[in-house]
């Protein structure tokens, strides 16, 4: 099982970027070798699809964390044998001697660093294969949940000539006989098992970066569940981003499957809806989500329509955007999978009447699809009491408290619909009408 989810749901919840500020993967970004920013980018790009394999890798991220273990490796000695590796493979144990003689010769006649290279791509890998083993025994020790990976690992390093290949002193002349049975050793006799080691270590990278993340932040990890359980529970729920964001109480089940959302301008809705859509991305990578407790079924996808703009290249007004967007996401339901679709302030860009009329023929159907989760917001109340006789609708509301004449915001979800309608109260409080009539 795949999960689906869109251009549109990705920028809107800021998912992606490497150099992207604010984003979450920005947030994570805190790997150091180059490897493991790649491996960070496809885990970004490649969803778990199931719940054993998401709580597998959430428990490998948790150990990580409990165990306060730092990236003891040299990056650039890291890159080093990773080039040297990768040059020359393929080559018979005679084409190894005689490609390092040539190299060594040609670096005494004229200024070819290919033997030099060579030399300081052996010394690196010596170094990287030595901290590897070290950091191999202290994880054996902890019991990981790395522990067959480990020991397979531990058994390869612990080959006889790879052995004497970490005994060997890097600041040692080598023979070019010496160096030439090691070239072939690691490229021709192990070239995969060395590739292996290699991803391991990018892995050990990306583990550490993101349970040192997730303990700085507070952050915890999800528990996954089997989709037919069709549950989101989430204890302290907050963006990841913002930092001392409130956190809130999320429940749906398939019974309950509709949060219908109200609130004022800058209440929270918003930010409350993408933090939902965020951890909900994040829980079905494995990773630590902002919460203090998250549990979920594995979802098949999830669409969001948050920030709509139009499109001028095909001619479409704002409005005629977001039905669009509604289509796809209603053809996405339709298909049977179970998703996540969220809708903040569904047809604002027509009249307050075809918005109403629009909003409610909507919220129903959509609360037919009981597989699904979705979540509406709107500023038109009056939807909310049309609404009350469907049972798998519930009503939350993000409140405002007025400090006189100013408005003041908890973010804090609260159960019900709210009755708030600031928005003239703020234009007056900003002098927009004093200026015009000055």
């Amino acid at each position: 099982m795949s999960f689906n989810i869109d251009r549109q749901t990705l920028d809107e919840l800021n998912l992606l970027g490497k150099f992207r500020q604010g984003s979450v993967y920005h947030l994570f970004n805190e790997v150091k070798s180059r490897g493991g920013e790649q491996l960070l980018d496809q885990m970004f790009r490649n969803l778990l699809p199931d719940a054993a394999s998401i709580n597998q890798r959430s428990s490998i991220f948790s150990f990580f964390q409990q165990s306060g273990l730092s990236f003891s490796f040299d990056v650039q000695q890291i890159s080093i044998m990773r080039e040297y590796l990768d040059t020359g493979t393929g080559k018979s144990a005679f084409s190894t001697v005689s490609s390092i003689i040539t190299q060594k010769l040609l670096s005494k006649l004229t200024r070819d660093e290919r033997y030099k290279k060579s030399v300081q791509g052996l010394q690196a890998t010596i170094v990287t294969l030595n901290r590897c083993y070290d950091m191999l025994e202290v994880l054996q020790q902890m019991k990981s949940p790395m522990a067959d990976r480990i020991n397979q690992l531990l058994h390869l390093l612990s080959d006889k000539q790879l052995e004497k290949l970490r005994n060997t002193d890097i600041y040692a002349d080598l023979s070019v006989t010496t160096l030439a049975q090691y070239d072939h050793l690691l490229k021709s006799r192990f070239p995969a098992e060395m590739d292996n080691l290699l991803q391991f270590i990018y892995e050990l990278d990306l583990y550490i970066a993101v349970s040192n993340v997730a303990r700085k932040k507070g952050f915890t990890y999800a528990k996954a569940l089997a989709p037919e359980m069709n549950v989101l529970k989430a204890s302290g729920l907050a963006h990841p981003c913002i930092d001392k964001a409130i956190g809130n109480d999320i429940v749906m089940h398939e019974n309950s499957n509709v949060i219908f959302l109200t609130g004022a301008n800058m209440a929270g809705k918003s930010t409350l809806m993408k933090s939902i859509g965020i951890g909900i991305y994040l829980a079905h990578m494995g990773f630590p989500v902002a919460a203090s407790g998250f549990e979920f079924s594995v979802r098949e996808g999830m669409y969001s329509s948050i920030n709509v703009a139009d499109n001028i290249g095909l001619g479409y007004s704002h409005f005629y955007a977001e039905v669009v967007r509604v289509k796809q996401a209603a053809d996405a339901a339709s298909s049977g999978k179970r998703l996540m679709l969220m809708f903040d302030e569904l047809f604002k860009g027509t009249n307050v009447k075809d918005a109403y009329d629009g909003t409610l023929a909507v919220t129903e159907a959509f609360a037919e699809y009981q597989d699904c989760l979705f979540i509406v917001s709107t500023h038109i109340i009056e939807v909310g009491e049309a609404l009350k006789e469907t049972d798998n609708i519930r009503f939350r509301y993000m409140p405002t408290i007025m400090d006189g004449a100013r408005p003041r915001y908890t973010y804090v979800l609260e159960e019900g619909i709210t009755e708030d309608r600031q928005g003239m109260m703020i234009i007056r409080n900003e002098g927009i009408l004093e200026m015009l009539k000055n």
